[in-house]
């Protein structure tokens, strides 16, 4: 830092970090990270009512703290609860840091916080309702209506996003900042024998299967992929299976029946949730990463696999252009045909899977959270100039 700059000072909400770390929640605590090794940033976190200096980290009982979490947030009585107090309780967390600037990395900003940035992911509750729980659009718009009148400056992880914001609230350019995410260390080339034990514990073989991971729900376009898969050859659906994790998410009994058969027939695994120290092997074990969604904000798994050394198979919608450059083979969301043409491609062309490998690496070197940081700090100055 400069002699004679001062620190900005910002409380960082990290109510979105819930162990195991996933999306958001990993975004969050990646970017706060870097932010308290920045010599202009004087960070205070703020969990629920309760602040602290540094960031806190996961406990042994974590996992299972949040499990608890997650069944009374299944009560609508304790929901309501919490919804009707919780801005109130921050309000009051906040009174005494007037002269900061006040971080929300997931969306959401107390009333009356007169210095306060958000951290947009993505639109998909105005543009596609359709992909959530009816119950969530209502609360989630209402919500972000409030952030954007709320906010002094907005974060969003794409030019996508930001687009998107501008156009449908009316916003300014130079109220959106853009800060793009990152993958963290442990996305990286491995070897066969390096993965070795990840891929006993699911019963996989080097390089002999496709993986997709994400939450099981309408806009990750999962049908589409199974119709592609469906339309290879029989013995190259055996010889390299689809495999999907993630968590089961909503509205699909239809996937999960068509799992089920394609488990039976032997060209389909469901890992279910992937623990996060496992889903780094089994992208760099993988043939292909494919990804189909039709919705993203930005579309980290596509990075991460790149990253792993592992070639990109994914939809050309929304922000993964953005992300994958052209270091991707990209189709249309709803191309079947594309698809299997793409999938077979990685099966059977070595020379095609090489450049992609090589392309996808150093297209991945071109994101990091550092620079995350440095976008996110160019966002706090532009407030900053008013406190």
């Amino acid at each position: 830092m400069d002699a004679g700059s001062k620190a900005i000072n910002v409380v960082y909400s990290t109510d979105c970090i819930k162990y195991p770390l996933t999306g958001i929640g990993r975004y969050a605590f990646e970017l706060a990270k870097q932010l308290q090794e920045r010599e202009n940033v004087a960070l205070t976190f703020l969990h629920g009512t309760k602040t602290r200096d540094s960031l806190a980290v996961a406990s042994e009982s974590a996992q299972s703290v949040q499990s608890l979490k997650r069944k009374l947030q299944r009560s609508k009585t304790v929901s309501e609860i919490y919804r009707l107090t919780f801005p109130v309780m921050k309000m009051i967390a906040l009174r005494d840091f007037k002269n900061h600037i006040f971080h929300s990395p997931n969306y959401y900003l107390p009333p009356r916080v007169k210095h306060c940035v958000a951290t947009f992911h993505d639109l998909s509750v105005f543009h596609w309702p359709q992909f959530h729980p009816a119950g969530r659009v209502h609360l989630m718009q209402k919500e972000l209506r409030n952030t954007v009148s709320r906010a002094s400056m907005l974060i969003t992880d794409s030019y996508y996003t930001k687009n998107e914001l501008m156009d449908f609230f009316g916003i300014e350019d130079n109220k959106i900042a853009v800060a793009p995410l990152a993958c963290n260390e442990h996305f990286h080339p491995r070897d066969e024998a390096e993965t070795q034990q990840v891929l006993e514990k699911y019963n996989l073989k080097w390089r002999r299967f496709f993986l997709y991971t994400g939450t099981i729900e309408p806009r990750k376009n999962i049908l589409t992929l199974l119709q592609a898969y469906d339309r290879l050859p029989a013995q190259e659906k055996s010889a390299f299976p689809l495999v999907i994790s993630g968590y089961k998410g909503w509205e699909n009994e239809q996937l999960f029946k068509l799992f089920d058969k394609g488990e039976r027939e032997g060209w389909l695994k469901y890992l279910g949730f992937v623990p996060g120290k496992d889903l780094p092997f089994l992208f760099s074990a993988a043939t292909s990463f494919v990804f189909p969604s039709i919705y993203e904000g930005f579309g980290l798994p596509v990075l991460e696999a790149m990253a792993s050394g592992t070639p990109v198979i994914c939809s050309n919608a929304t922000s993964l252009p953005e992300v994958a450059g052209d270091a991707a083979l990209m189709h249309e969301p709803q191309d079947v045909h594309a698809l299997t043409n793409y999938i077979q491609m990685m099966i059977e062309n070595a020379d095609e899977k090489r450049r992609m490998i090589d392309t996808g690496l150093a297209r991945a070197r071109e994101f990091s959270w550092s620079l995350c940081a440095d976008k996110t700090i160019e966002a706090y100055e532009q407030v900053a100039k008013y406190i």
